[in-house]
């Protein structure tokens, strides 16, 4: 089985488990899924089906008399088919401290940044865990040192990075990959000191009357590998990650005018080569208790930038995202959304449906599915192009 758990994040956080007593308390979940694809590989190592199962227990511990909290998240998953697709990572082992207008965040930590609903661009922190879904949303544990100053002015969060995370590729047997395999055993770093390298980030937020604004500051090694041709021991052709020093700054509003939501995201970024800008823009409208129901619609629609063009690490430079939201309100929270991304030029269509619903009081049944349609050669999606799935998971929560 694949690990990524970090020394430096495991080393860090461990210590902060010994200032703690071992009384707290523990939830999670443990997930058994099922994904079937709709049609026949297109290489010889991949499988029609897949059964994996996923442990995620969390266990939070509050002092007495303290606001100050200890968080420790692990996860693991196994995958029948790929073997990268076995892996255990913590998802958080970090102890946040609060005070009057200040907490300090120490260990290994999630951190969301973001408003759009097809893409993350701002969302810089952490890694991402690439093997768990290609919606890039699952993401690794990151260590840290983080000191939010809380302020009538904004939040201030500073961040100290001090160790990095490489991105996870599906193997040789999974489905959802490139046409060729990423040899992550080949990855390469632009700085000398490679995942020893610190990274640092600044972000500025607030809200305001119906306005939640941040503007961040990145500095280091960028998430977002670039993949170079490269050939194994075998001399097969592989792709190696190669990870660049990257500054992005960027800047995420979510505007609430009445049933309208309008979001932002755009960034900057430079490092070897021209630097770039990048954006995502649009808009949510909920149509609410709709057939006098309890159900509410949402409308939604972005528009996906990036002034690469074809050079662009990401196959969304020139699309257009579409998509339903139904939340039922109902004791059992009932939810669908419906999206569709179509790139504007070559009309590739990539499909979503996402749907999940509580049975009882401890168990939830999730639906995903995928479709790619008209994926011309040049699209970074084009080795996805049999891949259209369905995946069914049952989860037992505690």
């Amino acid at each position: 089985m694949a690990t990524h758990v970090t020394r430096a994040g495991l080393g860090l956080a461990l210590g902060l488990w010994a200032t703690t007593v071992c009384a707290g308390e523990w939830s999670g979940y443990a997930a058994l899924a099922y994904t079937g694809y709709m049609h026949a590989p297109l290489y010889a190592d991949q499988a029609r089906s897949d059964f994996s199962a996923a442990l995620q227990p969390e266990y939070r511990h509050r002092r007495e008399n303290s606001k100050d909290e200890f968080t420790f998240i692990p996860f693991v998953r196994l995958d029948q088919q790929d073997a990268e697709r076995s892996h255990g990572d913590i998802r958080e082992l970090a102890w946040v401290k609060v005070g009057e207008a200040y907490e300090w965040r120490v260990g290994v930590r999630k951190v969301f940044w973001g408003v759009a609903e097809s893409q993350h661009l701002v969302n810089i922190i952490n890694q991402t865990d690439l093997v768990e879904n290609i919606d890039a949303e699952a993401k690794l544990g990151q260590p840290m040192v983080n000191f939010a100053a809380i302020r009538s002015w904004g939040t201030l969060d500073v961040f100290i990075l001090p160790y990095f995370r490489e991105r996870t590729f599906p193997g040789r047997d999974g489905r959802l990959r490139t046409e060729l395999v990423v040899d992550t055993d080949q990855a390469t770093y632009e700085s000398s000191r490679g995942r020893r390298h610190v990274d640092y980030a600044l972000r500025w937020s607030k809200s305001f009357s119906g306005v939640d604004i941040g503007v961040s500051r990145f500095y280091g090694t960028s998430r977002d590998p670039r993949l170079l041709l490269g050939s194994n021991g075998a001399g097969t052709p592989v792709l190696a990650p190669r990870y660049d020093l990257i500054h992005q700054t960027g800047v995420d509003v979510a505007l609430t005018a009445g049933s309208w939501l309008w979001k932002l995201e755009a960034i900057h970024r430079s490092g070897p080569g021209a630097g770039y800008t990048a954006s995502t823009a649009g808009f949510e409208y909920t149509f609410s208790n709709i057939f006098n129901s309890t159900v509410d619609l949402g409308v939604l629609a972005e528009y996906l930038y990036d002034e690469r063009g074809d050079t662009a690490t990401t196959p969304f430079q020139d699309d257009i995202f579409a998509g339903l939201r139904l939340a039922f309100n109902d004791a059992q929270g009932s939810e669908l959304l419906l999206g569709a991304i179509q790139d504007r030029r070559s009309h590739a269509r990539f499909f979503n449906v996402e749907a999940s619903r509580r049975l009882g009081s401890l168990w939830k049944l999730s639906l995903q599915a995928r479709a790619f349609t008209h994926i011309p050669v040049n699209d970074l999606l084009f080795g996805m192009r049999q891949d259209d799935y369905i995946q069914v998971e049952l989860a037992r929560y505690f």
